[in-house]
């Protein structure tokens, strides 16, 4: 057994206060990421990694590669192919909710193969809502399933997620050290594992379809107005301006500013309704008395507000999403999720300044099954934070393609029939064909080997821009920067493992499992183990710590590494009982109104089902 040494002590340590960070989210994960970075060069002298060594993680054929695949698949994402399979799902599944199901884990878990599948859910949550919403399905019963689906697709090639292409990578530079220990590792091909990946695929989608299917809670009323499912009853008012109204006079905002600053109280005046026509709350329309304001506040508040501004109550008279929607005004009423590389996380409402700048005003934030309603201004956004936002539709076109949100659904004046295909869907771009070229010209020379994976893809990347796919600035845009700072950061930790003999002693108590377990049940515990990992660090960082790992106790045992390897890639995309684990299940957090215990209810079963069924099939596909 390896002997335990002081940098192997010290890498241990900040492997345990990663965790601890990566779970407590103390610090954003790219940040942790870092930190453990600079610390490992701090202390070179015990840990073995120089500045050169430990930086090396963002010049790696792993990182590059992923940075050009966010690229082409946003290249992809502009031709609107995806956006348009909304129609499609629309008009076959007629208001189906099994149909629905079906249609929806089969498109994302193929999509999510060719296509990087973050985006691929970042486009069909407000596909899949809006279809939910025209056929009375609740969104829920079809969130949750859509990023398993995700997932499980990412796995059918080596491009599907960033965690196979690291793996991939990781197994390149470990034959390359030791070709003498580990003379079945190697680079992986395009599809040398898709075989694999399809029947994980297959599996996962029967149990989605059929037992997830019943697990999985509607905790959404399919017709719910978005005002009900942020419960605003209380919150949302209308009132009348008096005669003697002091408001008189005053266009909205300043009446607004008024109110707060004369009162020292969080109130917002949405808009004012006046002989059936509706101005909004930046117009410089003047009040007028008889003129009836919408407005957010609590019930304590509105009775201060009506009694010192001269205002009449209209307690019969609820404020619906139809009345913030509105004919003249479209989709000015939405609900959006915040992701991770969000420019909003961490900031609060008020740091955020939506509403001096954009014009849109935080309703409310759901939180998992947490709603806040009040003193939102005190707030801070986190990621997957869902928000009520009332905006114009400029801005909230600004703040979605801005990558500030992600729009998941608007509020309707009306609901339509469910045959009625999704609103503003664009036509196909007319440069579709040649992107769709371009991909499958980057698959095509990865697959036959006429150029590496990370030189065809940025091949791929070059082409997109040249040809008007997609413009410069829309390339950089499209890159999570977040994923790509924490992959940079952790790669040094697994050098570090390495060098200071950290994954050998790991190893070698992983070996004495042998003992008792046959190589198969070593396996499932690797996989298991590789599962319950990313569910709280990510798979990203799963794989860094335990891919070395794994190679080492297969040299250990005389079984074959390229297995071991294997059942840690796929084990690192089975993160299903947390919405932390991986960024698609933090999306449809929010808009499903989930609880964090869903995901286990949900997930644990899958994740277990995975681990025989699919460690069984690398051991049939690959040997041991």
């Amino acid at each position: 057994m390896a002997t335990v040494t002081t940098g192997m002590l010290l890498v241990f340590g900040l492997i345990g206060v990663a965790l601890v960070l990566f779970v407590t989210e103390w610090l954003p994960p790219d940040i942790t990421a870092i930190g453990v970075l600079v610390s490992l060069v701090v202390f070179e002298p015990y840990t073995s990694v120089p500045p050169a060594d430990a930086i090396a993680g963002f010049a790696s054929s792993a990182t590059v590669t992923i940075i050009a695949m966010y690229i082409l698949s946003a290249g992809i994402q502009e031709t609107g192919i995806v956006d348009r399979l909304g129609v499609h799902l629309a008009r076959l599944t007629k208001g189906s909710e099994r149909k629905l199901l079906g249609a929806t884990v089969g498109t994302t878990g193929v999509a999510a193969g060719i296509i990087n599948n973050t985006p691929v859910v970042a486009v069909f949550i407000p596909m899949i809502t809006g279809i939910a919403d025209r056929t009375h399905v609740s969104p829920s019963k079809l969130l949750l399933p859509l990023s398993y689906a995700a997932m499980l697709g990412g796995t059918l090639t080596l491009i599907g997620t960033s965690t196979n292409i690291l793996a991939s990578d990781l197994a390149a530079e470990l034959a390359a050290q030791s070709p003498q220990q580990y003379p079945s590792l190697h680079a992986f091909s395009m599809f040398e594992f898709t075989p694999v990946g399809v029947v994980v695929l297959l599996v996962g989608s029967a149990y989605l379809l059929t037992i997830g299917r019943r697990l999985t809670p509607a905790r959404i009323e399919p017709t719910a107005d978005l005002t009900a499912e942020f419960d605003l009853d209380d919150h949302l008012s209308r009132v009348s301006v008096r005669e003697e109204s002091p408001l008189i006079g005053h266009v909205i905002d300043e009446a607004d500013e008024m109110i707060e600053t004369e009162l020292d109280i969080e109130f917002d005046l949405l808009q004012v309704e006046r002989d059936a026509e509706t101005y909004f709350a930046d117009s410089d329309h003047r009040l007028e008395a008889g003129d009836v304001l919408v407005a957010r506040s609590t019930l304590q508040d509105l009775n201060r507000v009506t009694e010192a501004f001269d205002l009449r109550q209209r307690p019969r008279d609820s404020v619906e999403a139809v009345d913030l929607a509105g004919a003249d005004e479209p989709g000015t009423l939405v609900e959006a999720i915040t992701l991770p590389e969000s420019r909003l996380v961490g900031r609060t409402v008020a740091e955020a300044k939506l509403e001096e700048r954009f014009d849109t005003t935080v309703l409310a934030i759901r939180r998992g099954e947490t709603l806040l309603q009040s003193d939102l201004g005190d707030v801070a956004i986190q990621a997957g934070d869902t928000l009520l936002l009332r905006s114009t539709p400029e801005a909230i076109e600004y703040l979605d393609e801005s990558g500030a949100v992600v729009v998941t659904q608007r509020a309707r004046s009306d609901r339509p029939h469910p045959d009625t295909p999704p609103e503003n869907v664009a036509p196909l771009s007319a440069k579709t064909p040649l992107a769709l070229g371009i991909m499958a010209a980057v698959i095509g020379a990865a697959a036959l080997d006429l150029l590496p994976i990370v030189i065809a893809a940025l091949g791929g990347v070059f082409a997109m821009v040249a040809t008007g796919c997609l413009r410069a600035n829309e390339a950089y845009d499209a890159v999570s920067w977040n994923v790509i700072f924490l992959l940079a950061g952790v790669l040094p930790l697994g050098v570090a493992m390495q060098r200071t003999g950290g994954a050998e002693l790991i190893a070698d108590l992983l070996v004495q499992s042998a003992a008792v377990l046959p190589v198969f049940g070593v396996l499932v515990l690797f996989y298991v183990l590789t599962g319950l990992l990313a569910n709280v660090i990510t798979p990203v960082a799963s794989v860094v710590l335990l891919v070395p790992i794994a190679a080492e106790t297969a040299s250990s045992i005389g079984a074959t590494a390229f297995t071991f390897v294997m059942v840690v890639m796929f084990a690192a995309s089975s993160a299903f009982m947390t919405p932390i684990g991986y960024q698609t299940n933090l999306m449809v957090y929010g808009p499903g109104g989930y609880r964090f215990t869903d995901y286990v209810r949900v997930g644990a079963p899958l994740q277990a089902l995975l681990s025989v069924v699919a460690t069984a099939t690398i051991v049939l596909y690959f040997g041991v």
